[in-house]
């Protein structure tokens, strides 16, 4: 039992021939017959009889008919269930860093869902990349550019990077913020490295927000981007040192999105709140 069969014993209902139900459905007056005994030996009844050269449904088609017509304004109901929601609609998954999704776009996200009703936010944060299926995010940030995938990479801005260490001297040998050795390709560790300091941190974390909680105490030294730092370069008791490298910021989004106009909102919203705060 399936809608398109039952929408035939209509079409013949109203017609009043198995040629009149096929030109109204746009498929041969054969195929309306078949369909039509498939549905009567379902139900184990007849459901027109053939008069004056016309089909007259029987007391149980008119059973059968009163239930379609029922489907048939649910169907209808369901066509307008957007009608109520202004614009475009449609729910994002958003794959990025802890750090980015606090830092960046959540402070950003009230202007985009209040401007558009229809839409909504689901962010997938992680300290390592939330893996980027078509089942699992729609669109992805990423501070290093991925080798190779099925989707659509651009390139949203780098972030300037700063050297933060203690402005005076002190006693005790501040400590040296690192990133993991798996993080060993990104500005901030071949920094580090090329400094000697890799080797000597006692503090790794991946998460560039507890760094940055360590170097506020000013008693520790490490490389943070400059969306994370503001405070730290009015701080007098900071030294702060733009390093010449930067960070690349990346966005990946999934090949079926490109020309869905909703995700272009979501798109152009990703580049506005990095362009507020990296540079091209």
């Amino acid at each position: 039992m399936n809608w398109d069969d039952l929408r035939i014993v209509a079409a013949v209902r109203d017609a009043g021939t198995y040629a009149g139900a096929g030109s109204r459905l746009r498929i041969d007056e054969t195929t309306v017959g078949r369909r039509l005994a498939r549905i009567e030996r379902t139900l184990g009844v007849r459901l027109f009889e053939a008069e004056d050269g016309a089909r007259k449904p029987t007391a149980p088609c008119e059973a059968v008919l009163a239930h379609v017509q029922a489907m048939a304004r649910h169907v209808a109901e369901i066509g307008r269930v957007g009608e109520g929601v202004a614009g475009l609609t449609g729910r994002f998954r958003i794959a990025s860093t802890n750090a980015v999704a606090e830092e960046i776009l959540s402070p950003r996200a009230a202007r985009l869902l209040t401007a558009n009703p229809g839409l909504s936010v689901q962010f997938l944060t992680s300290s390592e990349n939330v893996k980027f299926s078509r089942w699992q995010a729609d669109l992805a940030i990423r501070l290093r550019k991925p080798d190779k995938g099925d989707f659509t990479i651009t390139k949203l801005g780098e972030f300037r990077l700063y050297l933060i260490e203690p402005a005076h001297g002190s006693d005790v040998e501040p400590l040296i913020c690192a990133y993991p050795e798996e993080l060993g390709p990104i500005p901030e560790t071949q920094f580090l490295k090329a400094k000697g300091w890799q080797s000597r941190s006692r503090f790794v974390a991946d998460n560039v927000r507890i760094i940055r909680t360590l170097i506020s105490s000013h008693q520790a030294i490490g490389v943070l981007p400059d969306y994370l730092c503001a405070e730290l370069l009015a701080d007098r008791r900071s030294r702060a040192t733009l390093l010449p490298r930067r960070r690349d910021v990346w966005l990946l989004v999934q090949n079926h999105l490109k020309r869905d106009p909703a995700a272009r909102v979501m798109i152009e919203w990703v580049r506005d709140c990095f362009h507020d705060v990296s540079r091209l």
